[in-house]
């Protein structure tokens, strides 16, 4: 099945749908959202992103970032991806949106208004292999250490969407 984005302007007014490769190798604005996840201890969970993606495989990022489908809510499109990745229903809150462009490779771009949820989980994953190789928890300090020390092993928007979720927390 083909998977279709939305097109947006930076006001978030719906231009049309485009393939999501094809929007990519344009690095067209579209609708996308992020999760944060943290467990009791404020550790945060990472991501990592399949072998078999067709950008940024093996590497690390947050707990989910995905686009919703058209009709669908920034929320029910993160929820939804959090049972298709991780296998797992967590309770979201939004925090912030923005937009970036980053280039993630290939001639590939991510260019979206991002919608930014954080919320906590504690209990078993579910993996769907062919989205996610593994998680892990990590604290905010570790985290910055891995991402200062080897920044290739972290997805491009991951390093831009931390960096504006520390401007907002």
């Amino acid at each position: 099945m083909e998977e279709l984005v939305v097109l947006v302007n930076p006001d978030d007014a719906v231009l049309g749908l485009m393939e999501k490769q094809q929007a990519h190798i344009n690095g067209l604005l579209h609708r996308a959202f992020s999760v944060f996840l943290f467990n009791s201890k404020g550790e945060m969970l990472l991501q990592k992103r399949a072998p078999g993606k067709y950008h940024s495989p093996n590497q690390w990022t947050n707990a989910v970032c995905s686009h919703p489908r058209i009709g669908e809510t920034y929320l029910a499109g993160a929820q939804r991806r959090l049972k298709e990745e991780l296998g797992i229903d967590a309770e979201l809150s939004e925090k912030f949106n923005f937009i970036y462009k980053a280039d993630v490779g290939g001639g590939l771009w991510e260019h979206e208004l991002d919608h930014v949820f954080i919320g906590s989980y504690e209990s078993d994953f579910n993996l769907n292999k062919e989205e996610v190789e593994e998680v892990r928890f990590i604290s905010p300090e570790d985290l910055d250490k891995e991402i200062s020390e080897n920044p290739e092993h972290f997805t491009e928007w991951f390093k831009i969407i931390l960096e504006e979720y520390k401007h907002h927390f």
